[in-house]
């Protein structure tokens, strides 16, 4: 596949969800993404109820692809036959006390899942930016969140049942399948239907946030893994413009974390009102700030579940770095602000506790992202891509796989070392390809 067929674009508007799934193809307006800049190769949706409907549909069809919440920016999801979405798949069907675990469907939304959990007492040990995507999404990508001591979305995950090419039912568990566990979770949508999802739970626990302006880059440079590890989940935003990072979030546990929030931070000064992590946008849409303790839920997450994240209208590209790469990176990528600036509403740099799941970019070592939420000017994105890849490339920089890049797979083999174990699971769960489509072909095929 061509960099340049790497996302497709459309300029039509958003299409609703079908009433039903079983119209002809021909009759169906194509979804789009949630940021617009994809529309789907097939308008042939269907929405299964139950994980018995989600077996029929596999049987039935030979080429199908599996949809969450639409929230990634190039084609890992698409499919030119038919897709399946999980968005009816939304219920939590059980919480072990016993065991510290809640059983989900695939298709719930952590925003949906989590206030459940603090009403019953339990939190989650991380959440993404964004509450809004679905949790069998969000973990087949490897989605994350941030922490310099937690793991990704996927790391919290102890349990799967997936409906396999065949559509029988294959159930994987962290303590008696380890290697075909560890291959499956992050499993970029290629082994099949992700129906459910039994994830590690803890007791609830309080949040609160705390925002600095202005941090001076020396000071990011002689003081990295402290700046970083100065709450439970810290995040810096940066548009490349200048000698500061533009916004530190400090997210920090009550009565775990120091309670003690000083005017200074490093040389960065604290935010005297709420703030969007692109400095010109209201910051409404935002959890809220100021220190003010709430919900693990209602803060881990930059963005409320009930309004647009975010830009919107824009397009995203994330870097996984080792985390004793993380200045030399940063470094690189500084260089490069005058290029980048004119395309990029805003850069966000965090840190991911490294885990086992073999297709994870955080296998085997803790990482730091550089997350760029971009204009959506692809041909100008496009093109700076590979230049940023190369800067990145003596990194060994691993891409978000929900996320717009450019790197070859040949390259991209070279940083997965179970790449080849994975494909073998990949062969024995979906053997004639019913799952693949243009992503795994080029990405993991090409």
């Amino acid at each position: 596949m061509k960099r340049k067929t790497f996302i497709q674009l459309s300029a039509t508007l958003m299409a609703t969800p079908l009433v039903s799934p079983f119209n002809s193809l021909a009759s169906q307006p194509r979804l789009k993404n949630w940021a617009g800049n994809l529309t789907f190769s097939t308008g042939n949706v269907f929405y299964p109820k139950t994980v018995e409907e989600v077996q029929a549909l596999v049987k039935k069809h030979s080429k199908i692809k599996v949809l969450g919440t639409r929230h990634c920016f190039n084609n890992i999801a698409d499919s030119t036959d038919n897709l399946l979405s999980t968005k009816e798949l939304n219920k939590v069907i059980s919480i072990s006390a016993d065991q510290k675990t809640v059983t989900v469907e695939g298709g719930i939304k952590y925003g949906e899942l989590a206030p459940y959990l603090h009403q019953k007492g339990y939190a989650l040990h991380n959440l993404a930016s964004l509450p809004h995507i679905s949790v069998a999404g969000s973990i087949t990508t490897a989605t994350h969140g941030s922490g310099i001591k937690n793991g990704n979305l996927a790391s919290a995950v102890t349990g799967l049942e997936i409906v396999i090419a065949d559509g029988s039912i294959v159930q994987l568990s962290k303590d008696t399948d380890r290697e075909k566990f560890n291959a499956a979770v992050v499993g970029l949508g290629a082994l099949g239907v992700i129906t459910k999802v039994t994830l590690q739970i803890q007791p609830t626990y309080m949040v609160r946030q705390n925002i600095f302006v202005g941090l001076p880059m020396e000071q990011l440079r002689i003081h990295f893994e402290k700046i970083l590890s100065a709450g439970y989940s810290v995040s810096l935003f940066t548009d490349w413009q200048s000698n500061n990072i533009n916004e530190v979030w400090i997210k920090s546990r009550v009565g775990v974390d120091s309670d003690k929030v000083l005017p200074e931070f490093y040389g960065a000064k604290a935010a005297t009102k709420n703030v969007h992590p692109i400095i010109a946008l209201d910051a409404k849409n935002c959890t809220e700030q100021m220190g003010v303790p709430g919900p693990w839920h209602e803060r881990l997450p930059h963005f409320k579940m009930g309004f647009t994240p975010s830009s919107g209208k824009e397009l995203q590209s994330e870097y996984f770095i080792p985390l004793h790469h993380a200045l030399q990176a940063i470094h690189a990528i500084h260089r490069l602000g005058k290029q980048i600036g004119p395309h990029l509403f805003i850069t966000e740099i965090r840190t991911i506790a490294a885990d086992n799941l073999w297709m994870s970019p955080c296998h085997n070592q803790t990482s730091v992202t550089i997350h760029f939420t971009w204009k959506q000017q692809t041909a100008a994105v496009l093109k700076l891509l590979p230049i940023i890849e190369q800067e990145l490339a003596p990194f060994n920089a691993r891409p978000h796989w929900g996320k717009i890049f450019t790197i070859e797979p040949k390259t991209l083999e070279s940083r997965y070392e179970k790449l080849a174990g994975f494909k073998k699971l990949v062969a024995e769960y979906d053997p004639n390809g019913k799952f693949r489509n243009g992503f795994l072909n080029h990405n993991i095929y090409g």
